[in-house]
């Protein structure tokens, strides 16, 4: 009886093993960090759902044109300290004659020279001071996990902040966000920004960490009970990384929020599916508008349709430059 019970023992713990080691392969893979070398080398980054939704799969020329600008510019290197005390980094161009400044919150194990690639040129040569933010984890920056903007609109909010503090010409602040960077200048929105903030762009923006794990583990790695896996993939999250999955959502921020918000989302977007831009414009509460670009796959709206693009942009600097100052609370 004593070694039946030690085996049904075993084979429990065995049992909890396994079910454990699936939440920490799938939280090895999406929130903690290994360096950037071995980033690279990640075989499941080469999944077809993220090769087909990056700007590289029909418009390499124009995205690797775009880096090379970026990487031509001379920039002034920025640091400050995260929340956390994490040594942050952002590179720095000033415009001739600047009308505003721009903050560019690239998205998920990305950069702002990518990210932005296909429409930083025209932003610079249309007057704006730009400030490429390197997410934590991610670039010079600092960091072990990345947290889906649970961690990140606290970075975002102090950017803001040693913008603002720099602002010696008083003028507008926009926060534009791609990806995951969009859902950490969103959840960004609810908190106590410089009254210069007069807008901020969302272009691909999902509304929740859970539910973008959710659509992940289902349509990527066809995996069942992702209902389970959230649940193991919380607990690493708050044992190790030190946040709740619950902090990356958007709610609770488009729902106090006042500062104007332009969403931007390709209508065949399979990476970050544009119900999230719909949902978030949906609840937001400031004035606001959508644009959903046909036949544009995940940041990709602004090769698709580069003249409606940057319309858009123009049209909603004009309408905020001068426009009443954003909430500060």
């Amino acid at each position: 009886m004593k070694n039946k019970g030690l085996k049904i023992l075993g084979a429990v713990f065995a049992a909890a093993g396994i079910f454990m080691a699936s939440g920490w392969s799938f939280f090895n893979i999406t929130v903690r960090c290994k360096g950037k070398k071995r980033l690279i080398k990640r075989k499941w980054f080469q999944l077809s759902h993220i090769k087909i939704n990056h700007p590289r799969h029909k418009f390499e020329k124009e995205y690797e044109e775009g880096k090379a600008w970026c990487r031509q510019q001379h920039m002034q290197d920025c640091y400050m300290q995260s929340r956390e005390g994490l040594r942050l980094h952002a590179s720095y161009l000033p415009a001739e004659n600047a009308r505003r400044f721009v903050l560019l919150s690239h998205g998920y194990k990305g950069s702002g020279f990518g990210d932005f690639a296909g429409i930083s040129r025209f932003l610079h040569e249309h007057h704006c001071n730009l400030l490429f933010i390197d997410q934590r984890c991610c670039g010079k920056s600092e960091g072990k996990y990345i947290t889906f903007g649970a961690r990140e609109q606290y970075d975002v909010q102090r950017w803001a902040y040693y913008i603002a503090l720099r602002n010696k010409n008083r003028l507008p602040i926009y926060l534009y966000g791609e990806s995951m960077g969009a859902a950490s200048v969103l959840m960004a929105s609810g908190h106590r920004l410089p009254g210069a903030v007069k807008g901020i762009i969302a272009d691909c923006g999902f509304c929740s960490m859970k539910s973008q794990i959710r659509d992940m583990a289902a349509n990527w790695f066809h995996l069942h009970w992702v209902g389970l896996l959230l649940i193991r993939l919380e607990l690493f999250c708050r044992l190790l990384a030190g946040f709740h999955m619950s902090d990356a959502d958007t709610t609770k921020a488009l729902e106090t929020n006042r500062i104007p918000i332009l969403f931007f989302h390709g209508a065949e977007d399979t990476y970050v599916n544009q119900k999230n831009s719909r949902y978030n414009y949906a609840i937001c509460r400031a004035p606001k508008e959508i644009v959903v670009i046909p036949k544009a796959r995940h940041l990709c709206s602004a090769y698709v349709e580069p003249e409606l693009y940057r319309q858009k942009l123009l049209d909603f600097f004009a309408s905020y430059d001068q426009g009443v100052s954003g909430r500060c609370i």
